[in-house]
């Protein structure tokens, strides 16, 4: 078989795993066929740009528990890539002329629901493509799970974890915003996980007296006195009336409130309208960063030697997923520009209300 000449990129927010997945497409490649590998730097804006290196051997060493990514990364570049700059320059064209002059055979674009879109874009313009799925919002179509949601859930569920003993100890009312803009997975998740009292999701907008009814509830309930309550709230959680409006007319409506996220504001109103001492806490990119967990550097390699062997078969044009503990791949086509939600009536969330959490609705 001849030599194959690989590209690779990471695109899209980084998390936990990019490397050990990295790692997985290198080593099974080289040990399934003849590889070499180039290293586009800083996702689909070095392969617009032109901005790549070879790789050897050796440069995947030691990077299987390494955060982050050694690629560097960044958001897709251009909200519409088939759209050409004033300047005139044609992005589609520029990854094609860049492609063409590292002489790929193949490219493996590690990301989530944009890079998947992108490399849909690129797969129906010729070029072979794979897609690994990557995420912390364990949102993308087509696969149960995504490298870098087990990390993240484990990050989360432990700030849920430090935050519980000090809600006790003061009695106060704790919001926590954990990331996930328009699927709730990861708050979910560690909102369970951690014994939250309130789990606000996107996908299950909510009525803040219901919240503050679930709150004062154990405040006066019978027994030993619980006045303090864990709220985990995605960022991307709305209210039953911010649902009926249009994207851009919710975020109208946000950016002329006073608060600095949806979080601040129901700590207010649980507040003033309680009396409760409430408080925000808002990890953020922490939630991203450090060592995947074991679980996704396993995953991650599952994926990454997955890709090897679709390489080595010349199976383009697909990504590779996880279903029912099986590694597939399905056409790009089928699952770019698609989003998993949490499904209101599934497993996770009945588990949740049987457990007694409240989800504001």
């Amino acid at each position: 078989m001849a030599k194959k000449r690989i590209g690779l990129l990471t695109a899209g927010g980084d998390c936990p795993g990019l490397n050990a997945a990295i790692r997985g497409v290198a080593y099974a490649s080289y040990n399934l066929f003849d590889a070499e590998f180039i290293g586009i730097n800083d996702g689909f804006t070095g392969l617009i740009e032109g901005d790549y290196t070879r790789m050897d051997r050796e440069d995947f060493s030691g990077i299987l528990t390494l955060g982050g990514t050694i690629l560097g990364t960044s958001r897709t570049p251009y909200r519409n890539m088939r759209v050409i700059e004033q300047d005139g320059k044609d992005k589609v064209a520029a990854m094609k002329k860049h492609y063409k002059e590292m002489k790929l055979d193949c490219l493996i674009t590690l990301g989530g629901n944009g890079t998947h879109k992108t490399a849909n874009l690129l797969a129906e313009e010729g070029l072979n493509v794979i897609g690994l799925p990557k995420t912390i919002d364990n949102d993308i179509f087509g696969t149960d799970v995504t490298f870098g949601f087990h990390s993240a859930v484990d990050i989360a569920t432990d700030v849920v974890d430090r935050i519980h003993t000090t809600a006790n100890s003061h009695g106060r009312i704790m919001v926590i915003e954990i990331m996930g803009n328009k699927a709730g997975w990861l708050t979910l998740y560690a909102g369970l996980g951690g014994g939250a009292d309130v789990i606000l999701l996107p996908e299950i907008p909510y009525d803040i007296n219901k919240v503050i009814d679930t709150v004062e509830n154990r405040a006066t309930s019978s027994g030993k006195k619980r006045n303090f309550s864990i709220l985990c709230v995605a960022e991307g959680a709305m209210t039953k009336e911010e649902s009926l409006l249009k994207k851009k007319q919710r975020a109208q409506k946000r950016s002329e409130e006073a608060y600095h996220s949806v979080s601040y504001r129901i700590a207010d109103e649980i507040q003033s309208k309680t009396g409760l001492e409430t408080r925000v806490v808002i990890p953020g990119h922490y939630q991203r960063g450090g060592s995947p967990s074991p679980y996704d550097r396993v995953l991650a390699t599952q994926f990454g030697a997955y890709a090897a062997q679709l390489i080595k078969d010349g199976n383009y044009g697909n990504a590779v997923a996880m279903k029912g503990n099986q590694v597939i791949h399905n056409p790009l086509s089928e699952v770019a520009g698609k989003t998993k939600f949490v499904p209101t009536d599934g497993d996770m969330v009945t588990t949740a209300r049987s457990m007694g959490i409240g989800f504001g609705d």
